[in-house]
């Protein structure tokens, strides 16, 4: 199943296609749905909201997740704070399989005009269980498809959802 490893989107090559696009270029349109999470037409994790503003189970998890896990550094809502980037501009700027990579990984850029040091979180179940969650979630802020704040609807947690979840955090 897709969602319960994200780790394995390390191995995963975007094959090159026509997809549909946002106005700012990025592919967040939702074309599949596995029961789990929706992905657009590249087979990355993507949002769905639908016309009355509900978010989806996933993407609403990644609100949780990101202001549980990330905000102390990178500021509510993927806005960026003087400590850490907006991760909204990232998840904009990355694809998603850097994304992965820096989250798992971390990232350091220490040199005399920049000292960033983003620590790993490959570890933390609390973290790479939902990435996938914390990364539809900042495209959606990314491309102003979902507000700041905590969205206002949510879709209803799949049972396939849950049980991938339960899967991962026993893993």
């Amino acid at each position: 199943m897709r969602s319960a490893a994200p780790l394995l989107a390390f191995a995963m090559l975007v094959a090159g296609a026509a997809f549909a696009q946002d106005s700012s270029g990025a592919n967040t349109e939702a074309v599949e749905d596995d029961g789990v999470r929706w992905f657009n037409s590249d087979g990355v994790p993507t949002f769905k909201i639908e016309a009355d503003g509900t978010v989806d189970w996933p993407t609403f998890s990644g609100y949780r997740r990101y202001h549980s896990e990330c905000h102390v550094c990178h500021g509510p809502d993927g806005e960026g704070s003087t400590y850490a980037p907006a991760l909204k501009a990232s998840a904009m700027r990355l694809d998603y399989y850097e994304f992965i990579e820096v989250v798992a990984s971390g990232r350091q850029v220490v040199n005399a005009a920049d000292n960033q040091v983003m620590p790993a979180f490959g570890t933390n179940p609390n973290v790479m269980c939902y990435l996938d969650d914390i990364w539809t979630y900042l495209r959606a802020r990314g491309v102003d498809a979902v507000p700041r704040g905590r969205p206002a609807k949510r879709a209803d947690k799949s049972e396939a959802y849950a049980e991938a979840e339960k899967a991962c955090m026993e893993s």
